[in-house]
């Protein structure tokens, strides 16, 4: 079984999501490097855990959480189809079975919440562990929350967490401490409604509910 410990090492990986995070600087995007990353891979793992699916599954969406935006350095818009193709590469020189390098591929390739398809319990784990990642400590500069939503709902949210009810009610719940004196509901829901909905649709494969609570309140 190839471990996200063995991915990390890799010399490639490491420049990809330095480099991507770099890139989606420059043209004014939220954080997207180490930090990202790793909040993916736990949340996705811990996921597929909570739900019972095996170790090898469990290391695969970890890995998958870890590398999804590493085709940022290729270009912003179509970098879910380029991360899957630049994975593949590497996951073959660690010598990952082709079966488990199709389900990273598959997964990395579908996270965007523009189009995306949920085709595995590995591919689920990603989208909802990817899209609940919204919190302060992604924002590059506090400048420029008077005129970006992005980073202005995101530095809004003071408090983040995930949420898992798996044993008794089936239920994801992203819980969300908001200041509205930053940024009020309709803008948090402008910019996250899609891929709340696709969190949603990701639950479903998994036999869950996803629901979303703010400030205390469903």
């Amino acid at each position: 079984m190839i471990t996200l410990k063995e991915v990390k090492k890799h010399p490639d990986v490491k420049v990809y999501i330095k480099k991507a995070n770099d890139f989606l600087g420059v043209i004014g995007y939220t954080e997207h490097g180490e930090r990202h990353g790793n909040y993916v891979a736990k949340n996705a793992r811990r996921i597929l855990h909570d739900l019972g699916h095996d170790a090898n599954t469990c290391e695969l969406a970890a890995i998958a959480g870890y590398i999804h935006d590493i085709g940022n350095v290729v270009s912003r818009y179509s970098h879910p189809a380029n991360s899957a193709y630049l994975a593949t590469q590497f996951l073959k020189e660690l010598g990952m079975p082709v079966e488990d390098r199709v389900i990273v591929m598959s997964a990395v390739g579908n996270h965007d919440e523009g189009a995306c398809d949920i085709v595995s319990p590995v591919s689920a784990a990603l989208v909802i562990a990817d899209k609940s990642d919204v919190h302060r400590s992604r924002v590059r500069s506090v400048k420029e929350i008077k005129f970006d939503i992005h980073d202005r709902v995101n530095y809004a949210v003071t408090k983040s967490k995930l949420h898992i009810n798996i044993p008794k009610k089936k239920m994801i719940t992203l819980k969300l401490a908001i200041d509205k004196e930053i940024s009020d509901m309709v803008e948090y829901f402008e910019i996250f409604t899609a891929r709340m909905v696709a969190c949603r649709r990701a639950a479903k494969l998994l036999g869950c509910t996803f629901n979303v609570e703010v400030n205390g309140s469903p």
